[in-house]
């Protein structure tokens, strides 16, 4: 669990870490709330004492010219939105938030994002009901950030979805030993025939049939789960074959490759997002939504857009530690400070309270929804009366007060 008000009911808690992969694996504290919260190296006791949490709760717009630059949906009337019109401005990380069934997806999903993708994209889905979206001449594209898998095939990986595999591809096919036996970078790529094992064609793994039960997998016998073939392996670069090479996790790989002008930002974006611990072979079915959903963000970071990219996020946070949610936001912010817009439905307080713009719906969800019950800055919302997520914000703040005292 990483719900705090979960965390803080229960009788006993069990705490793993300190990081994640081979970073992780280690008991870190047990027992009660207040002996978790007294543990100095608990990363989860810090997070409950309050520790650097909403320090930067905004009081104002970080930048009120952003408004002069703005999308603005309007005649919102889709499901329980009733006829409202919403202004998002652009170049700011704005949170749109309510309780649940308060029309958010409503509006940010099927609505808004549906209308950007047909205008940009030429996509077919068919808005929600509204009037119109102006401001679209401010935003050269749009990117969904979800936590979906990476791809339909489990031979996706960290390496093929960034792109760092193209490169370390070419590289091999740049070696002494792959020119003089006339390899492509093809011959490197475990999806086609030349390079790779053919028993197990590529993926490392042999599929048994249990008939009534799901199948299992066992290394391939003749790869050794490494996928190549002999001669492919045979070409090394700094000592390391491609099947080495994958095995490397971002955070190794990214000090293996740092001559490499091409690969060096790719693996470095992977690290930023918190995910140096992961394998580049590891197989996508093998991560979580949370990981899909960093790689997509890294994936983002390496690019050297300027056309003004608005990235929609439908609760980034689920599924995600205190620490990883710190993670995320300093990600959000700098593509923010490139000059892009970001707009993420959320209810983690965290985020909320470090977001430029809130747009909070309510009052409550279904019928008793589908209003814009405030706008401002996080510092605004918290003297909204009718905000529900201003009330939130408020106790947030005391709560943490409260928990500071106690360390």
């Amino acid at each position: 669990e990483h719900d705090e008000d979960m965390i803080r009911s229960a009788d006993h808690i069990i705490e793993l870490g300190p990081g994640a992969g081979a970073h992780g694996g280690e008991l870190i504290a047990q027992g009660s709330l207040e002996d978790v919260m007294a543990e100095e190296n608990s990363p989860t006791g810090r997070w409950l004492r309050g520790t650097g949490r909403y320090a930067a709760i905004r009081n104002r717009a970080r930048n009120p010219l952003g408004m002069e630059r703005r999308i603005i949906v309007k005649g919102a009337r889709e499901h329980n939105l009733r006829n409202v019109d919403v202004e998002i401005p652009l170049g700011m990380l704005v949170a749109v938030t309510g309780p649940s069934g308060s029309g958010k997806s409503t509006l940010v999903d099927k609505i808004l994002k549906r209308s950007l993708a047909r205008t940009l994209q030429g996509a077919k889905a068919i808005p929600g009901e509204h009037d119109q979206v102006e401001g679209v001449e401010h935003i050269g594209r749009l990117v969904v950030v979800d936590q979906a898998p990476l791809g339909r095939s489990p031979r996706s990986n960290p390496a093929t979805y960034t792109g760092a595999f193209d490169h370390i591809r070419a590289l091999f096919a740049q070696l002494p030993l792959s020119r003089q036996r006339g390899y492509s970078a093809g011959r490197f790529s475990f999806n086609i025939k030349g390079g790779r094992c053919e028993k197990c064609q590529g993926g490392g793994a042999l599929r048994i049939d249990m008939h009534f039960l799901n199948d299992a997998f066992v290394s391939c016998d003749s790869c050794g789960g490494r996928r190549y073939n002999r001669e492919t392996l045979e070409v090394t670069y700094k000592g390391r074959s491609i099947a080495d090479v994958l095995n490397l996790t971002a955070e190794e790989a990214g000090e293996f490759f740092n001559k490499v002008p091409r690969l060096s930002p790719l693996l470095s974006a992977l690290c930023e997002v918190g995910l140096g611990y992961l394998r580049l072979g590891q197989s996508a079915n093998t991560l979580s939504g949370g990981e899909a959903q960093r790689i997509k963000l890294a994936a983002e970071l390496a690019k050297t857009s300027h056309d003004g990219v608005l990235y929609l996020l439908d609760e980034p946070t689920t599924g995600l530690h205190h620490d990883d949610v710190k993670v995320l936001l300093r990600v959000l912010q700098r593509l923010r400070d490139a000059g892009h817009s970001v707009l993420v439905i959320e209810h983690n307080m965290e985020v909320i309270a470090e977001s430029d713009w809130v747009i909070d719906l309510g009052p409550g969800g279904g019928r008793h929804g589908g209003e814009v019950v405030a706008v401002g800055s996080p510092g605004d919302l918290i003297s909204e009366k009718d905000s529900p997520t201003g009330k939130w914000l408020a106790k947030a703040e005391r709560d943490v007060e409260k928990s500071q005292s106690f360390s």
